[in-house]
């Protein structure tokens, strides 16, 4: 019987475990979306749930303890000044997250799902410039 235990355990060890949640989080952080199987999905939600509910009060030791999990001074900063105030603004307390079941992956059938933000802080236009060599850029390529 599996009674208080209630880590996935994802198939992995402790470490590694640890490394995959934290890099689940970033990208999740950084894109606002992420496609990923259920059951990482879930066990992702709650890391995310945590972090932001510290990044709810700003203060330096809630700081220390998500850079400490986030590992990156950017990212963090990003969290605290850009994401974590849309929420704050609603009263939101719990559940940032939602998983949408997606389908199932090609090669072994496990059921995918995205774990999206509810609100995730809108990109900055990009230069006209910027877009107008990219187009260029992507025609002129040469197919090998």
């Amino acid at each position: 019987m599996r009674h208080l235990n209630k880590v996935k355990k994802l198939s992995r060890e402790r470490e590694h475990r640890k490394a995959l949640l934290r890099n689940l989080v970033r990208s999740l952080f950084e894109n606002g979306t992420i496609i990923t199987t259920t059951v990482k999905a879930k066990a992702c939600k709650s890391v995310v749930d945590k972090i932001l509910s510290r990044a709810m009060e700003n203060s330096v030791h809630n700081r220390r303890i998500v850079n400490k999990f986030l590992n990156d001074r950017k990212l963090t900063k990003k969290v605290f000044d850009e994401i974590a105030p849309l929420y704050k603004e609603n009263n939101i307390k719990s559940g940032f997250t939602t998983i949408i079941k997606y389908g199932y992956r090609r090669g072994d059938n496990a059921e995918l799902s995205i774990l999206k933000l509810l609100k995730f802080p809108k990109k900055e236009q990009q230069n006209e410039q910027t877009s107008q060599w990219r187009k260029f850029w992507i025609s002129n390529k040469r197919k090998w």
